[in-house]
C-alpha cells in the first residue's frame, strides 16, 4: 500500500497551534500528525479541530495539545486501499494514519481514491466597486481587473473556484463593466459559464442578488467579493453549510487589536484592576458567503442593501446564520499597501 509524504505533516505535542496551521496550509493533506520523538502517534489535528478551538478561546500561541484529537481513527498496513477509502467515507474523514503497534508508518488520504468533484452551485462574484482607495490605478480599470502577478484579481478568484470544481459563474458589474466583459466573455475560454448582472446604480453586496435570474438551480450559492485573494477551501465551507442545514454561512477571520495603553477598570474612585496593553479579539467578515435559495431568491430587484444588513434580517427571524472561521491565507485588496503585498503573496497562490 503506497503512502503519502506523511513525514511532512508530523509535528510535536508542544508545537504551537500557529505551527500546526502553517503545516496544514503548506500541504494538501488537511491533517497534522502529532508524534513523540520515537514516532509514536499521540493524536491528530485538522483544520476543523483548530476552528472549534478558536471559537472556544484557544489562541495561536497555545500548544497543539489544546486542540488535538487524542483517539484518531487509524489502520494497519494490512488494510487494503479500498477498505481504507470505505472507512474514511464512513467516518467522514479525509485522511487516516497508518500505524504499527501504535507507531506511525504512513498516511492514506481519500483524495487519492476520489475523482475530482464538480458542483452545480452558482458562484456570484461582486465586481462592481469603484476602487476609490486604489486610484489612480483604478481610473481606467475596475479594481477586480487590476493585475496581481500576471493575472487580474478576478481571474485568480475564478481559477481557484474552477480548481475546486465550480463552473457556473455570475458576475455583478457597475464601474467600467465593459473591461470585465471584454476580458472574460461568456467564460468558454475556461470551459465555464459566465452570466453578467449589471447594477445601473450601486445596490450593495446584498442588493445585487436581486438582479440574478430567477431560474437558478435551487442550490446554495457561493458569494464572494471580487477583490479578495485567498486559499480558503471553499468545498469545506460548502460542506459545512450543507451538513448544518444553514440558511447562510459567513466566513470570518480572527482579528486581534492591541490597545496601546494600560487599561484601568475602576469602581468609583477605586482602581479595581489594571491591564497593560490588552489585546482585544474579534471575528471580522471575510467577504465570502454561502447562501440558501431562501435568501438570494428573496431579494427584490432594485433594492439597495448590504450583505451584513441582509443577514441581520435573517438573524432577527431566528434563521440559522452561521460563521465559519478561516485560517488560510486571506487578503482584502482595499488599499495601496494591500495591493503591493498581494504582488508578493500571489506567488504562493499561483495556479
Amino acid at each position: 500500500m503506497a503512502h503519502v509524504n506523511y513525514k511532512d505533516v508530523v509535528i510535536g505535542i508542544n508545537d504551537s497551534v500557529k505551527h500546526a496551521l502553517e503545516v496544514l496550509d503548506a500541504r494538501a493533506l488537511r491533517i497534522a500528525l502529532i508524534c513523540d520523538e520515537s514516532d509514536k502517534l499521540l493524536g491528530v489535528v485538522t483544520d476543523g479541530d483548530i476552528r472549534r478551538g478558536i471559537l472556544n478561546g484557544v489562541t495561536l500561541t497555545d500548544t497543539v495539545e489544546q486542540v488535538m484529537h487524542r483517539s484518531p481513527v487509524t489502520i494497519t498496513k494490512d488494510v487494503s486501499r479500498r477498505q481504507a477509502a470505505a472507512l474514511m467515507q464512513a467516518k467522514n474523514i479525509l485522511a487516516i494514519p497508518v500505524v504499527e503497534n501504535g507507531y506511525l508508518i504512513g498516511l492514506e488520504t481519500l483524495q487519492k481514491f476520489k475523482s475530482a468533484s464538480s458542483y452545480d452551485n452558482p458562484v456570484f462574484i461582486m465586481a462592481g466597486g469603484f476602487g476609490t482607495r486604489l486610484r489612480p490605478l483604478t481610473d481606467d480599470v475596475p479594481k477586480p481587473m487590476l493585475k496581481v502577478g500576471d493575472k487580474p484579481i478576478l481571474e485568480t478568484i475564478i481559477r481557484n473556484f474552477i480548481q475546486s470544481g465550480f463552473s457556473n459563474f455570475y458576475i455583478s458589474t457597475h464601474y467600467l463593466p465593459e473591461v470585465i466583459r471584454d476580458y472574460f466573455g461568456d467564460g468558454s475560454k475556461w470551459n465555464i459559464s459566465i452570466t453578467y448582472v449589471h447594477e445601473e446604480q450601486p445596490l450593495g453586496t446584498g442588493g445585487a442578488l436581486g438582479l440574478l435570474p430567477k431560474n437558478l438551480p435551487e442550490l446554495p450559492m457561493v458569494v464572494v467579493n471580487g477583490d479578495i485573494l485567498t486559499s480558503v477551501d471553499i468545498e469545506r465551507v460548502l460542506e459545512f453549510h450543507n451538513e448544518r442545514d444553514a440558511t447562510a454561512t459567513m466566513c470570518v477571520r480572527e482579528y486581534d487589536y492591541q490597545i496601546p495603553y494600560g487599561v484601568i477598570n475602576g469602581d468609583g474612585e477605586r482602581i479595581v484592576d489594571m491591564e497593560e496593553k490588552p489585546i482585544q479579539r474579534f471575528f471580522v467578515n471575510a467577504g465570502i458567503y454561502v447562501l440558501s435559495p431562501a435568501i438570494y431568491l428573496g431579494v427584490p430587484p432594485g433594492r439597495a442593501i448590504d450583505m451584513p444588513t441582509l443577514l441581520q434580517q435573517h438573524i432577527n427571524k431566528s434563521d440559522k446564520v452561521l460563521m465559519f472561521p478561516i485560517h488560510e491565507y486571506w487578503l482584502d485588496i482595499g488599499r495601496m499597501d494591500d495591493f503591493e503585498k498581494a504582488q508578493i503573496d500571489v506567488r504562493g497562490l499561483a495556479n
